[in-house]
């Protein structure tokens, strides 16, 4: 055979097995994020109550942040818990991130959104991470 032949063949095979390889290593590291944000999101959702409380009472007053911050982090608590369980059953399919900040300790003083949405409300904060949409 033709030494430019033979070079040609490695050539190319080298570089069609070198894109699969870069594609799966981020595969990999988007599957291991969302296994360990589904985990995290069920195992600390319930950090949700005390963080509502601490934001409401910050903005407003200790009455309002145990009153209406208790029920809504009960709320964030439940919707966080039922995200990271999504989160970990569709680890295998690729998408964007279910919940932001993507674990709960993540921006402590930023409200939680579910999905890209921005809930509307007096007491809902995004901080200066938050692309404001």
């Amino acid at each position: 055979m033709n030494k430019n032949k033979i070079l040609a063949a490695c050539v190319l095979s080298g570089a069609l097995m070198t894109a699969p390889a870069a594609h799966a290593e981020s595969y990999i590291q988007g599957f291991s994020n969302k296994v360990s944000q589904g985990f995290a999101n069920i195992a600390f959702g319930f950090v949700e109550i005390p963080k509502n409380v601490i934001n409401i009472s910050s903005e407003q007053n200790i009455f309002v942040g145990m009153t209406w911050g208790l029920l809504r982090g009960v709320g964030h608590t439940v919707g966080r818990t039922l995200v990271g369980t999504a989160e970990l059953v569709t680890s295998p399919i690729p998408t964007k991130e279910f919940a932001a900040p993507a674990y709960v300790w993540d921006r402590f003083s930023e409200d939680s959104r579910y999905f890209g949405l921005h809930y509307p409300g007096y007491w809902t904060t995004y901080g200066p991470l938050d692309d404001g949409e």
